[in-house]
């Protein structure tokens, strides 16, 4: 067994497919089926149902699925922390991010990384937390912040609280405030024409779960965006719209106000594994994750804190 082969299992495990796995890894069909075939071989099992319309895990590669990953991601961590010796010259770090923070907190964070170090390779995968948290168990992460750090098992991940941020009721800029008063109940809100968030949202179950629980149903009017049509929308007069403070940031088409009955809040934490040791560079962006969400926090008022 050697981490080419088991590179090309994951591969192929991944896409379904032979072929385009193949091509993914800039590999002659053959040769990918020559290693997987070895690797059967070597492990005495069948590791692919091989049909016409694709290929699919046997009940021995979904026990090597999670086996292999682990190992490829413990190869790639020894081989960048080797890289990173000479002082941040070469590497590569890989964060998870949900799209409310790629569009704020990430786009912070990332500048003022590259800034410092530009030589290091950054990768991103935005997600809603529970698939990241899914991907850096896979060892596809280094890092990976989220909102729903109650769903990360303590023994799997060690998770680092960084903020608690309030959501806000944002309207047009060019149109009339919603409220006189310094916030908006949910009762009031309800009968607003509102902008949604697509089902696969937290934000949209966090919502979703305080009508429900205040007996009320919201008036949607756009139903199933994503967070950057919904910021569009809501500039554009469509509608209001009920978002984390923080995606404000550089927004000056937006007003916003705070809810209250009930204040509606969402803890932002860092995610890494558990049982994977940081290399130098993942070390470094979790610093610069930490001081940017401090300023952040600084700047933010009363509708961000640190946690």
């Amino acid at each position: 067994m050697n981490l080419e082969q088991l590179r090309g299992f994951v591969e192929v495990a991944n896409v379904g497919n032979f072929t385009r796995a193949a091509d993914r890894l800039h590999l002659a069909q053959p040769s990918l089926s020559r290693q997987i075939a070895t690797l059967e071989q070597d492990l005495g099992a069948e590791l692919f149902h091989r049909t016409r319309g694709g290929s699919s895990l046997t009940a021995a590669g979904e026990s090597l699925l999670p086996l292999a990953r682990r190992m490829l991601a413990d190869a790639e961590s020894v081989r960048r922390e080797f890289a990173e010796i000479s002082g941040l010259q070469r590497g590569r770090v890989r964060l998870g991010a949900t799209p409310t923070l790629c569009i704020s907190l990430v786009a912070e964070v990332f500048s003022a990384f590259h800034r410092a170090h530009p030589a290091i390779e950054l990768h991103l995968s935005e997600h809603g937390s529970r698939r990241l948290l899914g991907e850096l168990s896979g060892g596809e992460l280094d890092l990976a912040v989220v909102t729903t750090s109650d769903s990360a098992s303590a023994d799997r991940f060690i998770v680092t609280p960084l903020l608690v941020e309030e959501l806000v009721v944002i309207s047009s800029s060019d149109a009339p405030p919603v409220t006189s008063r310094d916030a908006v109940s949910l009762e009031e809100v309800a009968p607003m024409p509102q902008i949604v968030f697509s089902s696969s949202y937290d934000l949209r179950a966090t919502t979703d779960d305080a009508f429900r629980g205040a007996g009320l149903r919201p008036n949607a009017v756009i139903e199933g965006a994503e967070m950057d049509a919904v910021l569009r929308f809501v500039e554009r007069g469509l509608g209001v719209a009920i978002v984390p403070a923080m995606v404000l940031i550089n927004r000056p088409g937006l007003r916003a106000v705070r809810l209250s009955s009930p204040t509606l809040t969402r803890t932002i934490s860092i995610a890494r594994p558990a049982d994977i040791a940081p290399t130098t560079a993942v070390e470094v962006m979790q610093r610069t994750i930490v001081g940017t969400a401090r300023e952040l926090a600084a700047s933010a008022g009363a509708t961000m804190r640190l946690a």
